[in-house]
């Protein structure tokens, strides 16, 4: 029996209702209702941090999937005088962060990380750690937590640090110096297994004692063909965002079935080959509720009923 329950949640921008979506599906399977309540530390990178921030603050799952199906189009709202100003994406982000902040506000309110009803582990990427000592100003990767201790962020408002995480590269404008952490963890698996050997939590975990169940937005069965590419920043700029993203996923994949093995389960199911779903892809979202439906959950809530209780 697991003594420390871990839900990871990937990045993915709108593909996020995927997740929510098999959440449910898995909450509504016999001898599972209510697992999610027995998670001990729920982490989460981007649109997987904001699943993990209102499930933390006690919101409900089909609230979370209708904030996807109610709110995204205004998140991604992207008007024909931005594009103009921006000279289409060429010199500016995609989306205004507005939209999104407003209805992060609305979700969670007032409350702090060390108001939510569970530990969290939140990744985002600070650009500028403006240490007042040159030899130590840098950036660097950071995960927001609410666990006790020096370091705690607990004060940090939940929506501000929901702001922090998303702030995807070319999608939407830094916050405050930082951008999504899905740059250095879009699956933070590996994060969150990290954190249950920090004494903070009570006393340092037993890796046999650990749970941990990764769910990512679904994979594209992407690749570069060719043996040799002789690119430069134009060439590559299309290509570099998903390589870097779909390439921490696989790290931390690889690192955390390593360490636990049959106690770590992954749940990202793949869609069609030459099929895939941008983090943006707002008129898709039937498209993506059909796909969510037929992902075969059966041996991921068996593992659930073996390893969650």
């Amino acid at each position: 029996m697991a003594r420390f329950r871990i839900l990871s949640l990937d990045g993915g921008g709108i593909r996020g209702l995927i997740s929510a979506m098999l959440l449910i599906r898995l909450s509504r399977e016999r001898g599972l209702e209510g697992w999610l309540e027995r998670a001990d530390l729920l982490a989460g990178t981007s649109t997987g941090a904001l699943i993990a921030l209102l499930l933390a603050r006690g919101v409900g799952l089909e609230q979370i999937l209708s904030l996807y199906h109610d709110t995204s189009r205004d998140i991604f709202d992207d008007s024909w005088l931005d594009n103009v100003k921006d000279m289409g994406t060429l010199i500016g982000a995609q989306y205004h962060s507005d939209g999104l902040k407003r209805h992060l506000q609305r979700m969670l309110g007032e409350a702090r990380l060390r108001d939510l009803r569970k530990r969290v582990l939140i990744t985002a990427f600070d650009l500028d750690n403006e240490h007042p000592r040159p030899e130590k100003r840098r950036w660097k990767p950071k995960l927001f937590h609410n666990f006790p201790g020096r370091d705690s962020d607990g004060a940090m408002p939940a929506w501000k640090v929901g702001l922090y995480t998303c702030a995807a590269p070319t999608f939407f404008p830094t916050v405050d110096g930082f951008v999504d952490g899905g740059v250095f963890a879009n699956n933070p698996s590996m994060c969150a297994l990290a954190q249950t050997q920090d004494a903070r939590i009570g006393r340092a975990v037993a890796l046999k004692d650990v749970a941990l169940f990764s769910l990512g937005t679904g994979s594209s069965l992407l690749y570069v063909k060719g043996k040799r590419h002789d690119w430069g920043y134009a060439q590559w700029a299309q290509a570099l965002l998903g390589v870097m993203f779909d390439g921490t996923v696989g790290i931390a994949d690889y690192q955390c079935r390593q360490l636990l093995g049959g106690r770590y389960r992954r749940l990202a199911p793949a869609f069609a080959p030459g099929e895939a779903f941008p983090l943006d892809c707002v008129d898709r979202i039937a498209e993506m509720v059909a796909f969510a439906e037929r992902v075969d959950i059966a041996p991921t809530a068996q593992w659930l009923r073996r390893h969650w209780r």
